[in-house]
């Protein structure tokens, strides 16, 4: 199995759940985070001010698939939330041991 964190624009969120879901990925996680990169922030402008927001808002999207299935999704991912400018996001693509559903105490990837 692999868990795959996604950071995205937030606006491409709802492109890539509904891309997803056309492949059968229905269960994530969505968090609302901040963060820099390369992008370094960006420079806006208040009441004829400048300033710069260097920590932007993101979206993180962590999902966790049959190791089979992890190229697909991240390929779907890539694809979907693409904008080919600064600031398109990251994806980290980490091992997992096990799954245990909390509810019946039931492990194992068929728990997916």
């Amino acid at each position: 199995m692999k868990k795959i964190e996604a950071i995205i624009r937030p606006e491409r969120l709802d492109p890539v759940k509904l891309a997803l879901e056309e492949k059968g990925v229905i269960g994530l996680t969505v968090t609302e985070v901040k963060g820099r990169g390369r992008q370094k922030g960006i420079i806006q402008q208040w009441r004829g001010r400048e300033y710069r927001v260097d920590m932007l808002p993101k979206t993180k999207i962590e999902i966790v698939v049959d190791a089979s299935k992890a190229d697909e999704v991240v390929d779907t991912i890539v694809e979907t939330a693409k904008t080919g400018k600064v600031g398109d996001g990251m994806i980290f693509i980490s091992p997992i041991d096990d799954v245990i559903r909390v509810r019946t105490g039931e492990r194992g990837k068929e728990e997916l």
